[in-house]
């Protein structure tokens, strides 16, 4: 067994904000729900471990002064609240008034214990509370270390979110596969188009370098300008759809699933390179045929 972890906590509602009453119909719709119904709150005295703070600075080693608090801060941006204002909860039917000391920033997806409120010692840690703690085991040890904890504390209830992390991943893993095969449609769809509308104007791409040969030019100088042409546009076409791309994805990864939008320079750029190179091939291929065309046919059918 490693990594042991065990934090007081207890439950509260938050009830003013910055000196004002909380009303979770004035705050955005994803702040909202920490005003509906009680928080899971906890306090410390040393900064919990991986803490990384955003703003402001943990309160120094054995304070005992008025309530101070520890905010995260994405909480802190909907409820428009920063370091030195005050934040009131209601514990057991008393009010208590803290101010944020400072703001942190959490990864709620490593699913260690963490706590949205984190206030200093003092008034909160006097409420009657329980602790939480998380171990991790090895799959050997896992069945032992729960039925010892079960005969030795019947009053302590515990979890084993193995089941539980597996069922999510698998959910992920079919999220993940069901995005790629839509994008992978979508991309065939757009191959398809993109042939289709070469194909529409191969005559024209017939007569004209029918026309240029006649005219003196080379068959690589033909070759070369269709080369350049669609060059051109398999560029614009690639640029146009990683704008639109780019745009509709930090749309859905940041205000819709409330998540970091990382921006990828170089995939972006291999990405309009294939695109560039697929269009050019796609081209030459219907357009190699034409240079060996005979100009008297073509210029007789025309």
């Amino acid at each position: 067994m490693s990594d042991v972890v065990a934090m007081p906590a207890l439950r509260g509602r938050i009830t003013r904000l910055g000196g004002r009453p909380a009303i979770a119909d004035a705050l955005p719709p994803e702040t909202r729900s920490a005003l509906r119904g009680d928080r899971v709150l906890s306090y410390s005295a040393a900064k919990p471990e991986n803490t990384v703070l955003a703003a402001g600075e943990w309160w120094p080693a054995g304070y005992s002064g008025p309530p101070l608090l520890s905010l995260d801060a994405q909480l802190a941006e909907g409820m428009g609240l920063r370091v030195g204002d005050t934040l009131g909860v209601n514990v057991l039917g008393r009010p208590i008034e803290a101010r944020i000391a400072s703001l942190r920033r959490i990864d709620w997806s490593a699913l260690g214990i963490n706590f949205a409120l984190i206030f200093s010692p003092g008034v909160i840690s006097a409420a009657p509370h329980t602790y939480i703690a998380t171990a991790r085991a090895t799959p050997a040890a896992e069945e032992r270390l729960h039925k010892a904890i079960s005969d030795r504390f019947a009053g302590v209830s515990t979890v084993r979110i193995k089941e539980t992390l597996e069922t999510v991943n698998a959910l992920l893993a079919q999220l993940a596969r069901a995005a790629r095969a839509a994008g992978a449609v979508t991309l065939v769809t757009g191959i398809l188009v993109l042939a289709g509308a070469l194909s529409a104007g191969h005559a024209q791409r017939v007569y004209d370098a029918v026309l240029l040969k006649v005219l003196g030019a080379t068959r690589a100088r033909v070759l070369a300008a269709y080369l350049a042409e669609y060059a051109l546009l398999g560029l614009c076409a690639a640029a146009l759809a990683a704008l639109t791309g780019s745009i509709a994805a930090w749309l859905v990864v940041s205000r819709l699933m409330h998540m970091e939008w990382v921006f990828l320079p170089l995939t972006l750029a291999v990405t309009l390179a294939a695109s560039t190179a697929l269009t050019v091939l796609l081209g030459l291929a219907t357009t190699w045929r034409s240079l060996g065309h005979s100009a008297a046919s073509v210029l007789r059918a025309a």
